[in-house]
C-alpha cells in the first residue's frame, strides 16, 4: 500500500504531477473543443433547412463523412493531413522549412468537425419541435428573420436541444482520449508512459477510468442542472 501511495503522489517520487496535468489538457481540449462544435454545428442545422438544395446538399455531405468516418481517422487526416498541405504549399512558394502542426490545434479542429456533425442533428431536430406559428408570431411584431431567430427560436431551441447537446458533450470529453496517439499529453498519454515506467498498467489505467468517471459524473450534475434552470419557465406555469 505504501508502494502504491508512494507512485500517485506529488513530487519526483510519484506521477501525480504528471496524472494532473494529463487530466488539465484534457479537460482543457474539452472546453476548446464544445464552442466550435456548437457554432458549426448550428450553421450546418441552418444550412439542412435552408431553401436552396445546393446548401442543403453540401449540409448533407458534410455529416455524412464526419460522422460515418471513425474518430481517429479523422484525427489522423486532420493531423497529417493539414501538415502536408503545408508543406506542399511551401515547397510551391519555394520555401524550404518544416512546419509542424500543434497536437492541441489538430485534436480540437477533428473533435469539433466531429461534434458539430452530431450536433447539427440535435439542433436540426429541435428546430423541428418549434411550431411554425413561432416563426409568425414574431413576423406579425415586426421583427426581422434574424431576430425572431435570436429572440424567440433560439432560446427554444436551446431547450430542446439541450439533452441530446449533454450527451454529445460526455462523448466529446471521452473522445479527448484519442489525442494521445498524436503525442498530446493528455489523461491517458500520461498514464500510459507511468504504467511503462513502473510497470503498473492495471494501477495507473485504473486511476485515468475513476478520473473520467469522476469528470462525467461532474459533468451530468452541471448539466441537469442547466436543464432545470432552463425549464424553470414551464414549472412556473
Amino acid at each position: 500500500m505504501d508502494e502504491v501511495l508512494t507512485l500517485i503522489s506529488f513530487g519526483d517520487q510519484g506521477w501525480g504531477d504528471e496524472i494532473a496535468e494529463g487530466v488539465l489538457v484534457t479537460i482543457s481540449l474539452a472546453i476548446a473543443t464544445l464552442p466550435f462544435g456548437l457554432v458549426l454545428g448550428f450553421i450546418i442545422a441552418l444550412a439542412k433547412k435552408s431553401d436552396e438544395p445546393s446548401v442543403r446538399m453540401a449540409a448533407n455531405i458534410y455529416t455524412t463523412i464526419f460522422r460515418g468516418l471513425p474518430e481517429l481517422l479523422t484525427l489522423f487526416l486532420v493531423y497529417y493531413g493539414v501538415q502536408i498541405g503545408i508543406q506542399e504549399l511551401t515547397k510551391l512558394m519555394g520555401l524550404d522549412v518544416y512546419i509542424e502542426v500543434n497536437s492541441f490545434a489538430a485534436g480540437m479542429v477533428a473533435l469539433a468537425l466531429v461534434f458539430s456533425s452530431y450536433a447539427s442533428e440535435a439542433f436540426l431536430s429541435a428546430f423541428r419541435g418549434i411550431p411554425q406559428g413561432q416563426y409568425e408570431g414574431g413576423y406579425a411584431l415586426g421583427l426581422s428573420r434574424f431576430k425572431t431567430l435570436r429572440l424567440v427560436v433560439l432560446p427554444q431551441l436551446i431547450r430542446l436541444a439541450l439533452p441530446a447537446l449533454g450527451n454529445l458533450w460526455l462523448i466529446l470529453l471521452k473522445e479527448t482520449a484519442l489525442v494521445s496517439v498524436i503525442g498530446l499529453s493528455d489523461l491517458v498519454r500520461q498514464a500510459g508512459i507511468a504504467a511503462r515506467v513502473t510497470k503498473e498498467p492495471f494501477l495507473f489505467f485504473g486511476i485515468a477510468c475513476l478520473i473520467y468517471l469522476v469528470l462525467a459524473m461532474i459533468s451530468s450534475a452541471g448539466l441537469t442542472r442547466i436543464e432545470a434552470w432552463s425549464k424553470r419557465g414551464d414549472t412556473a406555469r
